[in-house]
């Protein structure tokens, strides 16, 4: 087991891992990017702002971590191979990937099949080519997958239909490539976050009605942080979690629960 025990305490870690985080400019991925980094990992972090990604590099490095960026549209033809070919060009090989990359966007469907098709592109096809790329060397190293569900992968919201089919298919994605994949030593599992604020949906928060409902159908009476999903991201990756697969874990403040 790659942990440390003092007295009661448990210290997760990443030593020796390469984690690939897509979606690592902003929001659940920086949280979970620099958390990796503090445990250990060397980072091959993923986004489409370069000045927002450099800066989670350089808090990485200034954590005492490693961080080789990758600037990138996950949803671009040949994005998918250019990040593995990174991952192994600096850090020969990789041992975790997490698809946190991902879009947020409301309307029904009669208003425009677009809202489905640009959250497909991003929430599902990106992942799913990132996941094809990098399956030969998450085989070769026994690795694990990581992706970012969410509590309307589990529960239907109105408005919503088209990022609910998005977040149900990596529902049944996890599962599936689990079974599949088990056999040749990789895991593969899902974080649900419930209302997280990030800036993906910081348009919607400012609106205090919005804010409010929120807050009114969370069990915990607040909304989550990145820092809230991070812990759990990097316990899912590490060895100690050796024996989960085919999990989606809800982090959401007790919002599925009723």
């Amino acid at each position: 087991m790659n942990h440390e025990r003092t007295g009661m305490a448990l210290t997760i870690s990443l030593a020796g891992k390469v984690a690939i985080v897509t979606g690592a400019s902003s929001g659940i991925g920086t949280a979970i990017a620099e958390a990796m980094g503090a445990a250990g990992a060397q980072l091959v972090i993923v986004g489409r702002d370069a000045d927002r990604l450099a800066a989670t590099a350089q808090r990485i490095r200034d954590a005492g971590g490693e961080a080789h960026e990758v600037v990138a549209d996950v949803t671009a033809d040949g994005a998918a191979r250019e990040i593995v070919d990174a991952a192994v060009g600096a850090f020969g090989g990789i041992d975790v990937l997490v698809n946190c990359a991902g879009t947020f966007l409301l309307g029904t469907p009669d208003e425009s099949l677009e809202l489905l098709d640009r959250q497909w592109q991003t929430n599902v096809r990106a992942p799913f080519a990132l996941v094809a790329a990098a399956l030969p060397e998450l085989r070769r190293r026994r690795g694990a997958i990581l992706f970012l569900s969410s509590i309307a992968g589990k529960v239907g919201f109105p408005t919503a239909s088209a990022y609910c089919a998005t977040k149900g298919a990596i529902e049944l994605l996890t599962k599936a490539l689990a079974v599949e994949e088990g056999p040749n030593g990789v895991r593969v599992n899902a974080i649900a976050p419930g209302n997280v604020e990030t800036s993906m949906n910081a348009h919607l928060m400012a609106d205090p009605d919005y804010k409010r409902s929120m807050l009114d159908a969370t069990p915990l009476g607040r909304n989550g942080q990145p820092a809230d999903i991070a812990p759990l991201a990097v316990l899912l990756a590490s060895d100690d979690a050796s024996f989960a697969t085919g999990a989606s874990v809800l982090v959401d403040g007790g919002w599925a629960a009723q």
